[in-house]
């Protein structure tokens, strides 16, 4: 049974995203324990095409089990074996998933389990291990703190597209930290690795709570404040020791610090933190997802702030009363980490991503890795054309233009343009009174709401265009969240969000189901700059033209019905309807209908 030998991979090899030869379900289906120091988390993924590289996971879930805590005397806080009881408890836990494994159909040669930390540094580490092979069969993979940082850096990696900066993973008994550059599948580390330390939320929480039991206050704050320098010091080592490209340091200089990507409990407790303070003090924060959540350097550093939330606050979601214990000392480590880097920290981005995505993540080939996470998630519902319709809604778009102020922003890219096309039909089927509202919805707490790698904007940015696409009419109690979706980007982003919504609207008037016959395509769209849209010639703005071929006995009167619809996309030209108003972002539009001589029959 279980095994120390990495998950097979015959079933990915040379072969593509559509090219996969499923063999059964069975075939893909990986199970993975992360026994961490605080909790024990079990998964089963289902790995099998087209939606590989977002690892969807079969079953999810935690046991509270807290390895790291259990080895500690109650009464004298001296390190002591994992207690019987501890090991019965866990025994137990992973007996039962055994069970689930069964009735899902996982081989057993697909289970695994990764031990970090506390089990790392038991004292009867090996004899816990052996009880668990002995009653279950399986073996626990103890990870190196090399391996540990390594696997917690692919994590964080699988749950973007792109990325490049420091990477950080704070467990319960210790923290890692790299630097970390991922782009089309290829990720560069470190040539160290990761370096780990002692930090954990439950390690230094204990430490923190040892440096002021019998002490007089001068006397703690003392104490603290030589951990505060040693940990200055081992921090400032290890970002000498990395490293770090020479690009990653001169853009942090230029552009005021790190982007750093952080992932364990004890940073997620964080940014759940920081999720509250935006959806109930600052504004309504609109998506409750971490995964792709970012945060500020003012705001991630306010560890006041977040203190006393985490100190006064009734509930807060998805923070335990454990993890609200560990809050100080999570505040205590980001004041440290703040000063101690170089050229400081730009913003913090929040990832799901943990062994379970790490492991799974580096076991899988390149041409599944460089996929994008966004087209990934919507491939499941793609209607026969999607890839012509992500085609026609990408020729609706302008090339760059050199004013910048006005070009197409760098967000809407092909990967989010192909993503709306193949969610465009999905609530065609509901009535007006919800498919806005349905769409709208789709990206936080909808279909994609569970989707493994995408970033809070572009989930704004999908939910507005399809919103759009629905003719953007919206009971009133769903405005206000429409606008705090608008709020995660920029004036720009949102205008042209109405825009490409307004012609896939025009789109799915034409294609109604999906389908663009090859042979009779009816309709090519083309973009371009122009600075003759107003009366006088002298308006700048985009012009955008409709070709259709002129076909024999048409009895829809295709052009008279486009212009019909050509001046819905038009309206998002109007300086009424620009963001924030006549003086707010947005440009004339121009719409042209021309039929082509060519004629079909």
């Amino acid at each position: 049974m279980g095994g120390g030998s990495e998950f097979p991979l015959q079933d990915f090899q040379g072969v593509g995203k559509n090219e996969c030869r499923i063999q059964g379900q069975q075939e893909y289906l990986r199970a993975v324990v992360d026994m961490g120091s605080n909790g024990i988390r079990f998964s089963i993924s289902d790995l099998s095409p087209p939606t590989t590289r977002i690892l969807p996971t079969v079953q999810v879930y935690r046991v509270g089990i807290s390895i790291y805590n259990a080895q500690f005397d109650p009464e004298t806080g001296a390190r002591i074996p994992i207690p019987p009881s501890i090991i019965k408890s866990v025994v137990a836990a992973f007996l039962l998933f055994q069970i689930i494994c069964t009735d899902i159909g996982v081989p057993d040669d697909r289970i695994r389990i990764f031990a970090t930390e506390a089990t790392r540094t038991a004292i009867n580490s090996i004899e816990f291990r052996e009880e668990i092979k002995r009653a279950t069969g399986l073996i626990v993979e103890v990870l190196s703190k090399e391996d540990e940082g390594r696997a917690g850096a692919f994590g964080i990696a699988s749950g973007f597209s792109d990325m490049q900066g420091l990477a950080m993973d704070l467990g319960g008994g210790s923290m890692q930290i790299t630097w970390m550059i991922a782009h089309g599948g290829n990720i560069h580390l470190s040539p160290r690795g990761a370096v780990s330390f002692p930090y954990g939320a439950a390690a230094l929480t204990r430490r923190l709570a040892q440096l002021k039991a019998g002490k007089s206050k001068d006397e703690a704050d003392r104490a603290k404040a030589k951990l505060r320098e040693e940990m200055k010091a081992n921090f400032l080592d290890a970002y000498n020791k990395l490293e770090i490209p020479q690009e990653l340091v001169e853009k942090a200089k230029n552009e005021g610090g790190f982007p750093i990507y952080l992932s364990g409990g004890g940073f997620r407790g964080w940014g759940y933190l920081l999720l509250y303070l935006n959806q109930v003090h600052s504004h309504h924060y609109p998506i409750s997802i971490i995964n792709g959540y970012s945060a500020q350097k003012s705001q991630f550093e306010d560890v006041e702030t977040l203190k006393e939330i985490a100190r006064t606050a009734h509930q807060i979601f998805r923070v335990s009363d454990h993890r609200r214990a560990q809050v100080p000392a999570v505040a205590f480590l980001v004041n440290v980490l703040a000063e101690a880097l170089p050229h400081g920290i730009k913003e913090a981005h929040f990832c799901q991503g943990g062994v379970r995505e790490g492991v799974l993540f580096q076991e899988l080939p390149m041409i599944i890795r460089r996929d994008d996470p966004l087209e990934v998630a919507t491939a499941p519902y793609m209607r026969g054309s999607a890839t012509a319709i992500g085609g026609l809604l990408l020729s609706a778009l302008p090339k760059l233009s050199e004013k910048d102020a006005k070009r197409v922003p760098e967000s809407i890219t092909v990967h989010v343009i192909q993503a709306l096309a193949n969610v465009l039909y999905v609530h065609s089927g509901m009535s007006k009174d919800s498919s806005s509202s349905s769409a709208l919805y789709s990206t936080s707490t909808g279909l994609l709401s569970s989707s493994h790698g995408v970033s809070h904007s572009n989930r704004a940015l999908i939910a507005l265009m399809l919103e759009e696409r629905y003719e953007g009419e919206l009971p009133p109690r769903e405005v206000d969240f429409k606008f705090s979706l608008s709020q995660l980007l920029t004036a720009g982003e949102v205008w042209w969000t109405r825009y490409v919504g307004k012609v896939a609207l025009l789109i799915s008037r034409l294609y109604p189901t999906g389908f663009i016959n090859p042979n009779k395509p009816r309709v090519r769209l083309s973009a371009q700059w122009a600075t003759d849209l107003g009366k006088g010639g002298a308006k700048e703005g985009l012009a955008l033209t409709l070709s259709i071929q002129k076909v024999k006995n048409d009895p829809m009167k295709l052009k008279e019905a486009l212009e019909d619809h050509t001046r819905v996309i038009e309206k998002v030209g109007k300086k009424k309807n620009w963001i924030g108003g006549k003086k707010g972002w947005g440009m004339a539009v121009k719409v042209v209908v021309e039929v082509l001589t060519n004629e079909v029959g």
